[in-house]
Protein backbone atom coordinates (compact mmCIF):
# COMPACT_ATOMS: atom_id res chain seq x y z
CA UNK A 1 0.00 0.00 0.00
CA UNK A 2 1.61 3.27 -1.19
CA UNK A 3 1.01 5.95 1.46
CA UNK A 4 1.12 8.94 -0.88
CA UNK A 5 -1.14 7.22 -3.39
CA UNK A 6 -3.62 6.38 -0.62
CA UNK A 7 -3.70 10.00 0.53
CA UNK A 8 -4.25 11.23 -3.02
CA UNK A 9 -6.94 8.68 -3.80
CA UNK A 10 -8.78 9.38 -0.55
CA UNK A 11 -8.95 13.14 -1.17
CA UNK A 12 -10.06 12.63 -4.76
CA UNK A 13 -12.77 10.18 -3.66
CA UNK A 14 -14.14 12.58 -1.02
CA UNK A 15 -14.11 15.51 -3.47
CA UNK A 16 -16.04 13.41 -5.99
CA UNK A 17 -18.86 12.94 -3.48
CA UNK A 18 -19.68 16.66 -3.25
CA UNK A 19 -21.39 18.98 -5.69
CA UNK A 20 -21.71 22.77 -5.68
CA UNK A 21 -25.10 22.70 -4.01
CA UNK A 22 -23.89 20.47 -1.16
CA UNK A 23 -20.87 22.72 -0.69
CA UNK A 24 -23.05 25.83 -0.53
CA UNK A 25 -21.58 27.37 -3.68
CA UNK A 26 -23.46 28.97 -6.58
CA UNK A 27 -23.89 26.94 -9.75
CA UNK A 28 -23.56 29.05 -12.88
CA UNK A 29 -24.25 26.16 -15.22
CA UNK A 30 -21.91 24.35 -17.52
CA UNK A 31 -20.99 20.69 -17.56
CA UNK A 32 -18.15 18.89 -15.83
CA UNK A 33 -16.58 15.81 -17.36
CA UNK A 34 -15.90 14.34 -13.93
CA UNK A 35 -18.16 14.28 -10.84
CA UNK A 36 -17.65 16.36 -7.73
CA UNK A 37 -16.07 19.67 -6.84
CA UNK A 38 -13.10 21.09 -8.67
CA UNK A 39 -9.88 21.29 -6.71
CA UNK A 40 -9.90 25.09 -6.76
CA UNK A 41 -13.35 25.08 -5.11
CA UNK A 42 -12.09 22.83 -2.33
CA UNK A 43 -9.08 25.10 -1.86
CA UNK A 44 -11.36 28.14 -1.67
CA UNK A 45 -13.59 26.51 0.93
CA UNK A 46 -10.56 25.37 2.93
CA UNK A 47 -8.98 28.84 2.84
CA UNK A 48 -5.79 28.02 0.94
CA UNK A 49 -4.30 28.47 -2.48
CA UNK A 50 -5.22 26.12 -5.27
CA UNK A 51 -1.59 25.16 -5.81
CA UNK A 52 -1.16 24.24 -2.16
CA UNK A 53 -4.22 21.99 -2.22
CA UNK A 54 -3.17 20.42 -5.52
CA UNK A 55 0.20 19.56 -3.99
CA UNK A 56 -1.51 17.87 -1.07
CA UNK A 57 -3.89 15.96 -3.34
CA UNK A 58 -0.88 14.64 -5.22
CA UNK A 59 0.24 13.03 -1.95
CA UNK A 60 2.82 15.62 -0.90
CA UNK A 61 1.95 16.19 2.75
CA UNK A 62 5.26 17.65 3.91
CA UNK A 63 4.76 20.40 6.47
CA UNK A 64 0.97 20.27 6.44
CA UNK A 65 -0.41 21.73 9.68
CA UNK A 66 -3.40 20.60 11.73
CA UNK A 67 -5.16 23.84 10.84
CA UNK A 68 -4.83 23.05 7.13
CA UNK A 69 -6.17 19.52 7.62
CA UNK A 70 -9.06 20.83 9.68
CA UNK A 71 -9.88 23.29 6.88
CA UNK A 72 -9.83 20.52 4.28
CA UNK A 73 -12.03 18.37 6.52
CA UNK A 74 -14.60 21.15 6.73
CA UNK A 75 -14.45 21.82 2.99
CA UNK A 76 -14.94 18.15 2.13
CA UNK A 77 -17.52 17.70 4.91
CA UNK A 78 -15.66 14.74 6.38
CA UNK A 79 -17.27 12.85 9.23
CA UNK A 80 -15.34 11.89 12.36
CA UNK A 81 -13.99 8.64 10.92
CA UNK A 82 -12.92 10.32 7.67
CA UNK A 83 -11.32 13.19 9.58
CA UNK A 84 -9.24 10.77 11.66
CA UNK A 85 -8.37 8.77 8.55
CA UNK A 86 -7.07 11.91 6.82
CA UNK A 87 -4.74 12.55 9.74
CA UNK A 88 -3.53 8.94 9.64
CA UNK A 89 -2.83 9.13 5.91
CA UNK A 90 -0.92 12.38 6.24
CA UNK A 91 1.17 10.97 9.08
CA UNK A 92 1.95 7.85 7.02
CA UNK A 93 2.81 9.90 3.93
CA UNK A 94 5.22 12.01 5.99
CA UNK A 95 6.81 8.94 7.58
CA UNK A 96 7.79 7.67 4.14
CA UNK A 97 10.42 4.96 4.06
CA UNK A 98 11.16 5.17 7.79
CA UNK A 99 8.07 3.78 9.56
CA UNK A 100 7.81 3.71 13.32
CA UNK A 101 7.09 0.13 14.27
CA UNK A 102 5.71 -1.13 17.53
CA UNK A 103 8.23 -2.57 19.94
CA UNK A 104 7.78 -6.25 20.82
CA UNK A 105 6.59 -5.32 24.31
CA UNK A 106 3.64 -3.53 22.75
CA UNK A 107 2.17 -6.59 21.06
CA UNK A 108 -1.52 -6.96 21.72
CA UNK A 109 -2.40 -9.73 24.11
CA UNK A 110 -5.61 -11.29 25.36
CA UNK A 111 -4.85 -11.42 29.05
CA UNK A 112 -6.41 -13.92 31.43
CA UNK A 113 -8.13 -11.01 33.18
CA UNK A 114 -9.73 -9.86 29.91
CA UNK A 115 -10.92 -13.38 29.08
CA UNK A 116 -12.29 -13.77 32.61
CA UNK A 117 -14.24 -10.52 32.23
CA UNK A 118 -15.64 -11.60 28.87
CA UNK A 119 -16.63 -15.01 30.23
CA UNK A 120 -18.47 -13.34 33.13
CA UNK A 121 -20.79 -11.58 30.66
CA UNK A 122 -23.05 -14.60 30.28
CA UNK A 123 -26.29 -12.98 29.07
CA UNK A 124 -24.93 -11.18 26.00
CA UNK A 125 -22.72 -12.31 23.12
CA UNK A 126 -19.24 -10.78 23.29
CA UNK A 127 -16.76 -10.86 20.42
CA UNK A 128 -13.30 -9.26 20.45
CA UNK A 129 -11.41 -8.52 17.25
CA UNK A 130 -8.22 -6.76 16.24
CA UNK A 131 -7.88 -4.13 13.54
CA UNK A 132 -7.50 -6.79 10.82
CA UNK A 133 -10.86 -8.22 11.99
CA UNK A 134 -9.26 -11.41 13.30
CA UNK A 135 -11.28 -12.96 16.14
CA UNK A 136 -9.06 -12.88 19.23
CA UNK A 137 -11.56 -13.71 22.00
CA UNK A 138 -15.22 -14.55 22.61
CA UNK A 139 -17.44 -15.63 25.41
CA UNK A 140 -19.48 -18.81 25.02
CA UNK A 141 -22.55 -17.02 23.69
CA UNK A 142 -20.47 -14.94 21.29
CA UNK A 143 -18.91 -18.02 19.76
CA UNK A 144 -22.34 -19.65 19.48
CA UNK A 145 -23.77 -16.54 17.80
CA UNK A 146 -21.04 -16.56 15.15
CA UNK A 147 -20.81 -20.35 14.89
CA UNK A 148 -21.00 -20.21 11.08
CA UNK A 149 -17.82 -18.15 10.97
CA UNK A 150 -16.00 -20.35 13.50
CA UNK A 151 -16.73 -23.42 11.38
CA UNK A 152 -13.88 -22.25 9.13
CA UNK A 153 -10.83 -24.38 9.85
CA UNK A 154 -8.36 -21.72 8.69
CA UNK A 155 -6.63 -19.65 11.36
CA UNK A 156 -6.99 -16.98 12.44
CA UNK A 157 -10.77 -16.77 12.06
CA UNK A 158 -11.35 -13.52 10.20
CA UNK A 159 -14.62 -11.64 9.61
CA UNK A 160 -13.50 -10.25 6.24
CA UNK A 161 -12.57 -13.67 4.84
CA UNK A 162 -15.89 -15.03 6.06
CA UNK A 163 -17.97 -12.26 4.48
CA UNK A 164 -16.24 -12.28 1.10
CA UNK A 165 -15.04 -15.86 0.65
CA UNK A 166 -17.46 -18.13 2.53
CA UNK A 167 -20.79 -18.78 0.72
CA UNK A 168 -22.50 -19.24 4.12
CA UNK A 169 -22.08 -15.53 4.82
CA UNK A 170 -24.68 -14.58 2.20
CA UNK A 171 -27.30 -16.50 4.17
CA UNK A 172 -25.99 -15.72 7.64
CA UNK A 173 -26.16 -11.94 7.18
CA UNK A 174 -29.65 -10.80 6.20
CA UNK A 175 -28.14 -7.66 4.64
CA UNK A 176 -24.98 -9.19 3.23
CA UNK A 177 -24.23 -6.30 0.87
CA UNK A 178 -24.33 -3.77 3.71
CA UNK A 179 -21.92 -5.95 5.68
CA UNK A 180 -19.47 -6.12 2.77
CA UNK A 181 -19.30 -2.31 2.68
CA UNK A 182 -18.88 -2.13 6.43
CA UNK A 183 -16.08 -4.69 6.46
CA UNK A 184 -14.10 -2.93 3.76
CA UNK A 185 -14.54 0.46 5.43
CA UNK A 186 -13.21 -0.96 8.70
CA UNK A 187 -10.18 -2.45 6.95
CA UNK A 188 -9.56 0.87 5.15
CA UNK A 189 -9.59 2.63 8.51
CA UNK A 190 -7.10 0.14 9.92
CA UNK A 191 -4.88 0.50 6.85
CA UNK A 192 -4.64 4.21 7.58
CA UNK A 193 -3.72 3.58 11.21
CA UNK A 194 -1.32 0.71 10.49
CA UNK A 195 0.09 1.19 6.97
CA UNK A 196 3.07 -1.09 7.67
CA UNK A 197 1.10 -4.07 8.99
CA UNK A 198 2.32 -6.89 6.76
CA UNK A 199 -0.50 -9.24 7.75
CA UNK A 200 -3.06 -6.60 6.88
CA UNK A 201 -1.41 -6.02 3.50
CA UNK A 202 -1.43 -9.76 2.87
CA UNK A 203 -5.12 -9.96 3.79
CA UNK A 204 -6.05 -7.09 1.49
CA UNK A 205 -4.02 -8.67 -1.30
CA UNK A 206 -5.70 -12.03 -0.82
CA UNK A 207 -9.21 -10.58 -0.79
CA UNK A 208 -8.49 -8.32 -3.77
CA UNK A 209 -7.30 -11.33 -5.76
CA UNK A 210 -10.18 -13.62 -4.81
CA UNK A 211 -13.13 -11.20 -4.74
CA UNK A 212 -14.07 -8.73 -7.47
CA UNK A 213 -16.52 -7.08 -5.08
CA UNK A 214 -13.86 -6.52 -2.44
CA UNK A 215 -11.55 -5.00 -5.01
CA UNK A 216 -14.29 -2.62 -6.16
CA UNK A 217 -15.24 -1.56 -2.63
CA UNK A 218 -11.60 -1.15 -1.61
CA UNK A 219 -11.19 1.36 -4.44
CA UNK A 220 -13.99 3.52 -3.02
CA UNK A 221 -11.79 4.53 -0.02
CA UNK A 222 -14.74 4.62 2.39
CA UNK A 223 -13.90 4.43 6.11
CA UNK A 224 -15.83 4.02 9.35
CA UNK A 225 -15.43 3.33 13.06
CA UNK A 226 -17.01 0.34 14.80
CA UNK A 227 -18.92 2.16 17.54
CA UNK A 228 -22.59 1.21 17.47
CA UNK A 229 -25.13 -0.12 15.02
CA UNK A 230 -27.42 -2.99 14.18
CA UNK A 231 -26.76 -6.49 12.91
CA UNK A 232 -29.43 -8.74 11.38
CA UNK A 233 -28.46 -12.37 11.03
CA UNK A 234 -30.13 -15.68 10.25
CA UNK A 235 -28.76 -18.13 12.80
CA UNK A 236 -28.86 -21.83 11.87
CA UNK A 237 -30.26 -22.81 15.30
CA UNK A 238 -32.60 -20.02 16.42
CA UNK A 239 -33.51 -18.22 13.20
CA UNK A 240 -33.61 -14.48 12.54
CA UNK A 241 -31.99 -12.14 15.03
CA UNK A 242 -32.09 -8.34 14.94
CA UNK A 243 -29.36 -7.18 17.31
CA UNK A 244 -27.77 -3.92 18.34
CA UNK A 245 -24.08 -3.75 19.10
CA UNK A 246 -21.76 -1.51 21.06
CA UNK A 247 -18.08 -1.35 20.14
CA UNK A 248 -15.54 -0.52 22.87
CA UNK A 249 -11.83 0.05 22.23
CA UNK A 250 -9.78 -1.88 24.75
CA UNK A 251 -6.64 0.21 24.22
CA UNK A 252 -5.74 3.72 23.09
CA UNK A 253 -4.20 2.48 19.83
CA UNK A 254 -7.31 0.54 18.71
CA UNK A 255 -5.54 -2.84 18.84
CA UNK A 256 -8.65 -4.56 20.19
CA UNK A 257 -12.34 -3.77 19.86
CA UNK A 258 -14.89 -5.54 22.05
CA UNK A 259 -18.31 -5.90 20.43
CA UNK A 260 -21.25 -6.51 22.75
CA UNK A 261 -24.54 -7.61 21.17
CA UNK A 262 -28.04 -7.37 22.63
CA UNK A 263 -31.69 -7.59 21.59
CA UNK A 264 -34.59 -5.41 22.67
CA UNK A 265 -36.59 -7.06 25.48
CA UNK A 266 -40.00 -8.29 24.48
CA UNK A 267 -39.05 -8.96 20.86
CA UNK A 268 -38.75 -12.23 18.98
CA UNK A 269 -35.01 -11.59 18.70
CA UNK A 270 -34.72 -11.30 22.47
CA UNK A 271 -36.49 -14.62 22.93
CA UNK A 272 -34.30 -16.25 20.27
CA UNK A 273 -31.13 -14.93 21.90
CA UNK A 274 -32.31 -16.29 25.25
CA UNK A 275 -32.92 -19.64 23.58
CA UNK A 276 -29.39 -19.60 22.15
CA UNK A 277 -28.04 -18.76 25.60
CA UNK A 278 -29.91 -21.69 27.14
CA UNK A 279 -28.55 -23.99 24.45
CA UNK A 280 -24.95 -22.90 25.05
CA UNK A 281 -25.41 -23.41 28.79
CA UNK A 282 -26.42 -27.02 28.22
CA UNK A 283 -23.42 -27.60 25.94
CA UNK A 284 -20.93 -26.42 28.56
CA UNK A 285 -17.33 -26.16 27.47
CA UNK A 286 -18.08 -27.82 24.12
CA UNK A 287 -19.83 -24.61 22.97
CA UNK A 288 -16.82 -22.52 23.96
CA UNK A 289 -13.36 -22.46 22.50
CA UNK A 290 -12.75 -26.00 21.31
CA UNK A 291 -9.86 -24.70 19.19
CA UNK A 292 -8.49 -21.89 21.35
CA UNK A 293 -8.06 -18.49 19.75
CA UNK A 294 -4.49 -17.18 19.63
CA UNK A 295 -3.45 -15.45 22.84
CA UNK A 296 -1.03 -13.17 21.03
CA UNK A 297 -1.14 -11.65 17.56
CA UNK A 298 1.68 -9.56 16.18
Amino acid sequence: MDNQDDLSAFLVSRRAKLDLHQAGLPDYGGRRRVPGLRRDKVAFLAGMSSEYYKRLERGNAKGVSDAVLDGISRALQLDEAEHSHLYDLVRAANTGAHPQRRRPAQRAQVTPALQQTIDAMTTVPVYVQNGRLDAVATNTLGRALFSEMFDDASQPVNAARFVFLDPKARTFYQDWESNTRQIVALLRTEAGRSPYDRRLSDLVGELSTRSDLFRKLWGAHDVREHRTGTKSIRHPLVGDLDLTYLGLDLSNDHQFTMLIYSAEPGTASYDALQLLGNWTATQGSRAHVEDPLPRELE
